[in-house]
């Protein structure tokens, strides 16, 4: 299978000349008769948790139980340092693009990809061809958090409510085990899956919920998040355009991260990044950004982008393989723990330093569901297949 993968790696010429054989056959489905649904301003919620608790805990760790997590989970600590700049935030959502999934600024078209996220995120455990695929018959919520923390079946279940149509727990009994837990390795996945819940996928103001756990419980199994992290942060940007307001329950510090990656114009590429132990979110988190400037200069400044205005590869981007499609189509499927979309990687080539052309986006616009309602396993399946 690892071979048969290798073997699919593709010249940029040879993308060019597929993408354009498709396009002479289907072209765009959203050319002819598609109008746009989106609300002229969008009202945005960017409530979040709070992360004193979790800065708190992790200040008070010592150097080698930092370690253990950084092997297991990567650089996702950082996030909890990420300063979000809310009227920045507000207003890169009035330029997401539904129907093309992804970011139109002014001139320029732009997208966080796979890899960058995996880039971003860093962990060594990562498998980047293993990715998650919600199981719907699966172990219980109760199994998959005694799984996680070692816990009795009697204590799991005492703590598990319902909230809305989902089973979560509590975070303050979380942050009970993170803080008193026997066994380090617990404490340590316990505040992983804090992380997760409240920062990466906010949904439920401290409150864990099932979708989380499933997606966590099988982290140690070396799948790939980012797909799913990508999967509602899209499916999420639409919902709010669409609408016209609503809460982002993506990972808003991740897009502030990328947004800065494009729009930090350096001289040349520093060759720290080829460094084993250099972290962009490490970086990032330490730099002081100015949070003074008003909506309605950044809605200028974005409107009027030009191609030179930012930086195409992020400066910490190291060149690699590109996923730019799924099967006969060239667009990729994301499955999210809520739902499930698709974006399109050859809308952005720029952002690797490659020459730019427009796809086919063939069946892009029918591609976005949640994970209820009628035939959406059907669906599930189809896509997990591809």
């Amino acid at each position: 299978m690892e071979n048969e993968f290798l073997n699919k790696v593709e010249e940029n010429t040879a993308v060019r000349a597929w993408s354009k054989k498709l396009q002479s056959k289907k072209w765009d489905s959203l050319a002819e008769g598609y109008t746009s649904e989106l609300q002229e301003f969008t009202r945005v919620n960017v409530a979040q948790n709070e992360s004193q608790e979790l800065r708190d805990i992790w200040a008070r760790w010592d150097e080698r139980t930092k370690q253990l997590f950084y092997q297991s989970y990567g650089d996702i600590s950082y996030l909890l340092d990420i300063k979000v700049d809310k009227h920045l935030f507000r207003v890169m959502v009035q330029f997401w693009n539904s129907a093309y999934k992804c970011f139109t600024f002014g001139e320029v078209d732009l997208v966080p990809t796979m890899e960058e996220c995996t880039t971003l995120l860093r962990c060594p455990k990562v498998q980047v061809r293993k990715t998650y695929a919600r199981v719907f018959n699966g172990q219980t919520f109760a199994k998959k958090l005694m799984n996680i923390s070692r816990m009795s079946e009697p204590w799991v279940t005492a703590r598990i409510q319902q909230k809305g149509d989902s089973k979560c727990i509590p975070w303050e009994n979380l942050q009970d085990l993170v803080l008193t837990h026997l066994d380090e390795r617990k404490r340590v996945d316990t505040f992983a899956l804090s992380i997760y819940r409240l920062v990466i996928f906010p949904k439920a103001l401290r409150h864990v919920d099932e979708a989380v756990a499933d997606l966590f419980d099988r982290l140690e199994k070396g799948i790939t998040p980012v797909p799913a992290i990508l999967a509602e942060t899209f499916r999420s940007l639409s919902l709010c355009r669409k609408t016209g307001d609503g809460w982002f329950i993506g990972c808003v510090q991740l897009l502030m991260v990328w947004f800065h990656g494009h729009f930090w114009k350096v001289d040349k590429v520093s060759y720290r990044v080829f460094s084993e132990g250099y972290s962009p979110l490490k970086e990032e988190a330490a730099i002081q950004r100015r949070e003074d400037i008003l909506e309605e200069k950044w809605i200028e400044i974005l409107q009027n982008l030009k191609e030179g205005d930012i930086e195409w590869r992020a400066y910490w981007m190291v060149p690699d393989e590109i996923m730019y499609r799924c099967g006969n189509f060239d667009w990729v499927s994301l499955l999210g723990i809520w739902g499930a979309t698709r974006y399109t990687p050859l809308l952005v080539l720029r952002q690797y330093k490659s020459r730019q052309f427009v796809p086919t986006t063939y069946g892009l616009a029918q591609c976005e569901f949640s994970f209820k309602g009628a035939h959406y396993k059907k669906k599930v399946r189809e896509l997990s297949d591809a």
